[in-house]
This record gives C-alpha cells, structure tokens and sequence, in this order.
C-alpha cells in the first residue's frame, strides 16, 4: 500500500515537472515562430509594393509614349500611374511618380519613376519598419506613329 502511494506521488511529481517544462518550452519558443511568421507577412508585403510599383512605373511610361505632345504625354503618363497605383492599394499617400517625356521626339524614350513607401505599423514586433520601393522604365517612342489627332490632319 506504501509502495503505491509513493509510486502514485512520485508520478504526480513527474507529470508536473514535464507540464512545466513544457510551458517554459513554448515561452521560450513562441516569439521566435511570431518573429517568423510576421517576417514572412512582412516580407510578401514587400515583394508586392515592388511589383505594384515596377507596373505603375511601366504603365506611365507606356501611356506617356503614346501621347501627341510632350505635355499631353506627361498628363496621360501621371493619370495612368494613379489609376494604377489605386488598383494595386497603394493607398497610404506616400506615392511619388515622375514621368519624363523628354525631347519627344519619334524614336526617343519616355522614363517614368515611381517610389512608394512601405509601412509595416500593423504587424507586431514590425511596426518600427518602414521601407522606400522604387522602380524605374523606359518606353520608346514609335519612330513611324502618326501624330495626326483624330479628325486633324495638321
């Protein structure tokens, strides 16, 4: 009977250091996997602004190359970039875009700049993080494109 109740104590004891060291396991543990699992959020979010920027970039400078002045081709390159930008949620207001026309002359180039900043304030263990995305393209310019506006042959 003895023998029993120091085996059932000695068990208690047992069940109870390894519930513990279990508990001190996942504590030490558990920030590590948030790290990680926030990084890898962190890091999507990252690789998503570079491509939302690279095609605001490639789309201003395409709109830009097929505009008739250099001015219409600064406003057609800046409109398209924001309609762009709001389809891929670049939306935290720090969105710069600089399209160039140039000389726009035929076969001359068209470049367009974008930069976006991203945030990362609501990921935990992030929120001190931001970082600048640029990215840059260049269009040419039709060297046999008519400039003759619809209804002018001028």
């Amino acid at each position: 009977m003895w023998d029993r109740v120091v085996r059932t104590s000695r068990r208690l004891g047992f069940q109870r250091r390894q519930r513990a060291a279990a508990l001190i396991e996942t504590a030490l543990v558990l920030p590590v996997i948030l790290l990680l699992v926030f990084g890898v959020i962190g890091v999507d979010r990252l690789i998503q602004a570079r491509i939302a920027v690279s095609t605001v970039a490639h789309e201003a400078a395409r709109s830009a190359a097929l505009a008739n002045t250099a001015t219409e081709a600064s406003q057609q390159g800046m409109a398209r970039a924001q309609e762009v930008a709001i389809g891929y949620q670049l939306n935290n207001g720090s969105l710069k875009v600089v399209v160039d026309p140039g000389s726009f002359a035929r076969g001359g180039d068209v470049q367009a700049s974008a930069q976006y900043d991203v945030t990362l304030q609501d990921l935990p263990l992030l929120k001190w993080t931001h970082i600048q995305v640029a990215a840059g393209d260049k269009e040419r310019i039709d060297l046999y494109r008519s400039r003759w506006q619809q209804g002018n042959p001028s």
